[in-house]
């Protein structure tokens, strides 16, 4: 089994908005809500990990 680097996420604001970015290049959409973002920035890390299937939202 290939060894993988855990996924690193945070959160950055700009003006008002707050986005969650990981290590890995993927980004999340902007919210106005940080704990949005948080639960974002956590799906992700579901999603990321092995075998696990992708996580589908409804906006």
């Amino acid at each position: 089994m290939p060894d993988r680097t855990p996924h690193t996420t945070s959160t950055t604001e700009r003006g008002s908005f707050c986005s969650a970015r990981c290590d890995c290049g993927w980004r999340g959409p902007a919210r106005r809500a940080r704990s949005q973002a948080r639960t974002d920035a956590e799906r992700h890390l579901v999603d990321a990990e092995p075998g696990s299937a992708p996580h589908r939202t409804r906006e």
